[in-house]
């Protein structure tokens, strides 16, 4: 198992892991509405254009060789920009609304755990460390970053909470898991995963209280003002703030589920 840990080539999960992530994600949101929105792509055009900045990111942290983390939260940028514009895309081009999308994006993500479970016998991130389990884990990030992105905007859009509301909502869930790892003995992949997919409406509901209109509960930020400030916060934690290639804390368990 240390030979796998200094292997590995995602980093280890702290508390600097998800203040990134939940400033990542928030960026995603800015940043695919500042293209679908404010370049007046469209949320199709947008999609296709991320998705295929996910594809060379991911491609590019596959083949390397060892944990780089610029490139791995670039690569985390990438799902959560093109999840913003694929949850867009399907919830309101395609009119499934955010229930349907919400429910077609679980299913798709389910799958693709169970896919990466039946392959390999675990979806923790303590097995990341071949080319074929990195492709299960992106592609899991990918599926949940487009469903939190439902998740939010159902949540603020459409249940009265507004952006504020539903940030709460989400950031007490997240407590609640910190809790339950903390005090109970639940799945630390489980609550893993749990927590992974609510920073993204996390993200998501801060991103539109950023730069929504104040007449829709927002604050009327510029997408690409919000965008570059929260790309360079990144860059900045990225930079300074102590990462290293490892695994989920805590001691692993015989049998991973």
């Amino acid at each position: 198992m240390d030979h796998d840990v200094e292997r590995s080539k995602v980093p280890e999960v702290t508390l600097v892991f998800w203040v990134i992530k939940i400033l990542a994600t928030t960026l995603g949101e800015t940043g695919g509405d500042a293209v679908s929105m404010s370049m007046n792509l469209g949320y199709e055009v947008s999609s296709f254009i991320f998705i295929g900045i996910f594809v060379a990111a991911v491609i590019a942290q596959i083949v390397a060789n060892k944990f780089h983390p610029f490139l791995y939260w670039l690569v985390v940028i990438a799902t959560t920009t093109a999840g913003t514009t694929m949850a867009d895309f399907a919830d309101r081009s395609l009119g499934i609304g955010y229930p349907g999308g919400a429910s077609i994006l679980f299913i798709l993500l389910m799958a693709s755990l169970a896919a990466w479970y039946w392959s390999a016998g675990s979806i923790s991130v303590n097995t990341v460390s071949t080319p074929k389990i990195e492709t299960f884990y992106w592609v899991a990030i990918l599926f949940s970053q487009t469903l939190g992105t439902a998740l939010g905007d159902w949540m603020a859009d459409t249940n009265g909470l507004g952006y504020e509301g539903g940030a709460l909502v989400f950031a007490t869930g997240l407590a609640v898991i910190a809790v339950a790892y903390f005090y109970t003995g639940i799945s630390r992949t489980l609550l893993f995963w749990a927590a992974f997919i609510l920073t993204r409406p996390l993200g998501a509901t801060l991103g539109d209280l950023l730069d929504k209109p104040l007449n829709n509960g927002g604050l009327a930020f510029s997408r690409f003002y919000a965008s570059a400030i929260l790309a360079a916060v990144i860059v900045g934690c990225v930079a300074l703030l102590p990462q290293r290639a490892g695994t989920h804390p805590g001691k692993p368990q015989p049998t991973q589920v």
